[in-house]
């Protein structure tokens, strides 16, 4: 590479608007794919998105941390995007005063089956207790997930992954699942989705259509409280025996 491009890539590198623009870029770029490819669930535009970013800062070696400087206001703008959830979710008002006690049922069901299976089947394959404790939020909202795990004496760190790990494979495999169940129901579709798959499961189920949209938000934001009250009953419980 020449003296200049070095320069011009340099420059480049070190504002945030190209970082911004790139990762827009990887996103739009992953969506067309999965469009073209009819739904592909294995070209999910969120994991097809992250590859093309990975893969970017790796052919350029470029730090993680030069990326998250540059793109922090993609992380502000989380907090924002969570609350305008609200407003999908209020136009489904009615049906969720109607639906209530299902959800209470299915939250509590989802939540610590969520927890239990992923300590569980953790603790089978040898796993240390801390290692379980940092695997157990996995289903919960990133900043819920990390803080539970971080006061029950889990790895924030590895909590992460998990969580995106979760994320990207629950919206794969969800659509599949809830068709061979014969569910069909957007509203059972979109809490599914949101309890199992957070922000992700959300994102995918507002391309089914605006009321598993709004359903699989209310699954986020209610997983995320139930996890952080379970997680310590369940330790504590555990700890009995």
């Amino acid at each position: 590479m020449s003296s200049s491009l070095l320069a011009v890539w340099a420059y480049l590198a070190d504002t945030p608007l190209f970082w911004l623009g790139f990762t827009l870029a990887a996103y739009l770029i992953a969506a067309a794919v999965y469009q073209r490819s009819g739904g592909n669930p294995l070209l999910l535009p969120v994991l097809v998105a992250v590859i093309l970013v990975i893969a970017f800062l790796y052919a350029t070696d470029t730090p993680y941390d030069v990326y998250a400087r540059h793109t922090w206001f993609l992380t502000f703008l989380i907090g924002p995007a969570t609350v305008a959830l609200a407003i999908p979710l209020y136009t489904q008002l009615g049906r969720l005063k109607q639906l209530f006690l299902p959800i209470m049922v299915a939250l509590l069901a989802g939540s610590a089956c969520a927890i239990l299976s992923a300590m569980g089947i953790a603790w089978a394959l040898g796993a240390s207790l801390q290692t379980q404790i940092s695997l157990g939020p996995k289903s919960a909202t990133m900043p819920i997930a990390m803080e539970v795990a971080a006061i029950s004496g889990g790895l924030p760190s590895l909590t992460t992954v998990a969580v995106a790990i979760t994320g990207i494979s629950g919206a794969m495999i969800c659509g599949l699942l809830l068709r061979l169940l014969n569910v069909h129901d957007p509203a059972t579709r979109g809490f599914a989705l949101g309890l199992s798959a957070h922000a992700i499961g959300v994102a995918r189920s507002f391309q089914i259509n605006e009321t598993a949209g709004a359903f699989a938000a209310l699954g986020m934001g209610l997983n995320g409280i139930a996890t952080a009250v379970l997680m310590p009953l369940l330790l504590s419980w555990l700890a009995l025996f």
